[in-house]
């Protein structure tokens, strides 16, 4: 393939708009539909030999013998790289997108659901949205919820807003009163603490109250161990529906990814890794990333490096609007990352944050 900079400013244009036009039509593009639709001050005998010229460069193929062209994965990694820009959504999309925020419920699941429902809903494609998770989780808050007489509901909250819940069976019924003390008991004993501190508490207490707190230190041994925490999905139907997704294989890559957990995690693990800054872009599979060959997601690490910190993306086939999807994970990516800030600050419970409700429109 020829080097990305041997381009001319003409072949850039027309590799541009023959991936602008192939995005929203789905079929091969050909030299006198750029000149009519542009009006394009050349001849199609022209933009034809331009194209042949990035075929050879590994930029277009062309599918059949008396068809246009479309984009191959490497004209789609050198548009994103050097011809899209810096990208933003209109001040009007995010008015809209800080508006439902603002009218959104404080819980983080709330939080997390509006922001795949928005970045599924901004792409045209699926989205994934994990929820902040700690480095290493620090105890914030315990409740015990009697259900039925032996039946109890542990309700464990991280620092950052994470929330684990568990069912417990007991010999003898306790009541709600006592419930409470024991919840207050733990939280006064342990608030700010890791698995291994609340474990070591935990020895030094005997009775119901010693065991929920082994429970409570397994939960957060567990959440650990994982990559990422819980995971919220929307827009599966947007990918579905593409016409790249016909054949079985990769329709399956794609549910695979979607809807597996280690397989996800795994994907997602190099934006949660602390190198990695801004929004990501990964076409076809490029690099280590074989799982997306058929596939391209635009992903960016939210939160608070070294206290709590998420993903969130959008998945797609290659043939995606990269600058809309690019400037919607951005924009969200800013509203998650006040909304961990403001957590452990101590207003995770309160009303959206001063910076959120003050970033910029445009």
């Amino acid at each position: 393939m020829a080097e990305m900079s041997s381009l001319s400013e003409r072949q850039e244009t027309i590799l541009a708009l023959i991936i602008h036009e192939f995005v929203e039509a789905t079929a091969p593009i050909g030299s006198e539909r750029l000149v009519e639709a542009y009006q394009l001050e050349v001849s199609p005998a022209t933009v034809r030999n331009e194209m042949s010229l990035l075929t050879e460069a590994g930029l277009l193929r062309q599918p059949h013998t008396s068809a246009g062209r479309i984009p191959t994965e490497e004209g789609y990694r050198y548009f994103v790289r050097r011809l899209l820009g810096d990208t933003e959504l209109s001040p009007e999309d995010k008015r809209l997108i800080q508006h439902q925020f603002h009218q959104a419920r404080a819980e983080v699941d709330e939080w997390l659901r509006l922001a795949a429902a928005i970045l599924a809903r901004q792409s045209s494609a699926a989205s994934l949205v994990t929820s902040p998770h700690p480095d290493q989780a620090h105890l914030k808050h315990v409740e015990l919820i009697e259900t039925t007489s032996n039946q109890v509901l542990l309700v464990i909250v991280w620092e950052g807003g994470e929330v684990r819940q568990q069912m417990l069976t007991l010999t003898e019924p306790y009541g709600q009163e006592k419930l409470s003390a024991t919840a207050n008991q733990i939280t006064h004993l342990c608030t700010g603490w890791t698995a291994d501190q609340v474990r070591k508490r935990g020895e030094t207490l005997q009775g119901f109250a010693a065991e929920v707190i082994r429970l409570i230190a397994e939960t957060m041994t567990r959440s650990d161990a994982a990559s990422a925490g819980d995971i919220y999905r929307d827009g599966l139907a947007n990918v579905l529906m593409q016409p790249e997704f016909s054949d079985t294989e990769s329709l399956g890559n794609a549910l695979r990814l979607l809807e597996e957990r280690s397989y996800l995690e795994h994907v997602l693990a190099g934006a949660l890794s602390p190198s990695a800054s801004g929004v990501q872009v990964v076409i076809g599979g490029e690099g280590t990333w074989k799982e997306l060959r058929d596939l391209s997601m635009v992903l960016a690490r939210y939160g608070a490096p070294g206290q709590a910190t998420g993903a969130l993306a959008v998945l797609g086939p290659t043939r995606m609007a990269y600058g809309r999807s690019i400037s919607a994970v951005r924009y969200v990516a800013g509203l998650m990352t006040d909304m961990v800030q403001d957590a452990f600050a101590g207003q995770a419970g309160g009303s959206q944050s001063t910076k959120t409700r003050q970033r910029k429109e445009t």
